[in-house]
């Protein structure tokens, strides 16, 4: 008979919580789908007028980012609510859970630092080529605690953004202009007048090479062990550095097998003794 008061009392107190919290958990529910799908259309038209009014594409993402943890939270906040939990105690356990998430996560905490500061200060933007934290590629977005670097060979590379603002960084498209430099070795004997000649000659007649912030440079750089070596440096726009650094060494080769100017390879001439 106790038994049987027991199990009233329990279905009495289900049925109860059926009543008063299935509604509110049912209306949560759907809250926070239609919410979770107001955010995407709200990202989406976001992103939409971002690229309409032209704001900075290093911009974009982050923004985007922030806007979508932001709402993402505020959706949150009210799902909780209106599931009964009162918003002054919830507020309580949330700091309290912050303040240990933000020790345990600090070092995601230094990389939206990061991201902050990269986008503050613009040591690079979407687009440029940088060499940083041992990898080299092109920006292709700059996100909340990441950088994604694409690689000439299409290879993605996710950077943290903590380390990207405090170390050191090579930004390849920071300038408009670059010196592309060579060295060519001769054999010794060979006429060193003669290379100058053929060198100036080529570079004369490429006309991506350009005389501004300086004139083409060539001297004898080293007497090397099977070698004269001739440095080279021209200017050219950065959009032309590699066309212009494969082409000559491909004319230079060429051409110095055309007036007989030998390019040697590491030798060594021994000689024995009797």
């Amino acid at each position: 008979m106790e038994n049987m008061e027991n199990l009233e009392n329990i279905s009495k107190q289900i049925y109860d919580l059926i009543v008063v919290y299935g509604p509110k958990l049912i209306g949560a529910i759907i809250t926070l789908i239609v919410g979770m799908w107001v955010i995407s259309i709200i990202r989406s038209a976001l992103r939409k007028r971002f690229e309409k009014r032209n704001v900075d594409p290093s911009l974009r993402g982050f923004l985007n980012s922030m806007i979508g943890i932001g709402l993402k939270i505020m959706l949150w906040v009210s799902v909780i609510g209106m599931m009964g939990v009162q918003m002054t105690s919830f507020i309580a356990i949330l700091g309290a859970a912050g303040l240990a998430v933000g020790m345990a996560l600090s070092g995601t905490l230094q990389n939206f630092a990061g991201g902050v500061m990269i986008l503050a200060f613009k040591p690079f933007k979407v687009g440029d080529y940088i060499d940083a934290q041992g990898h080299a590629g092109s920006v292709s977005e700059i996100q909340i605690f990441n950088t994604i670097l694409k690689t000439p060979d299409n290879k993605t590379i996710i950077i943290p953004n903590g380390g990207l603002s405090t170390g050191s960084m090579v930004n390849y498209s920071a300038e408009a202009k670059r010196r592309v430099d060579f060295v060519f070795g001769i054999a010794y004997g060979d006429n060193v007048d003669k290379a100058k000649e053929v060198l100036l000659k080529l570079i004369k007649d490429d006309s991506r090479i350009i005389n501004d912030p300086a004139e083409p440079f060539i001297a004898v750089s080293e007497l090397a062990d099977s070698s004269v070596n001739l440095v080279v440096r021209v200017w050219a726009d950065a959009a032309n550095y590699w066309g212009i650094f494969f082409d000559i060494n491909e004319k230079v080769y060429k051409a110095f097998a055309e007036e007989g100017i030998n390019i040697p390879f590491p030798q060594m001439d021994v000689h024995i003794q009797k």
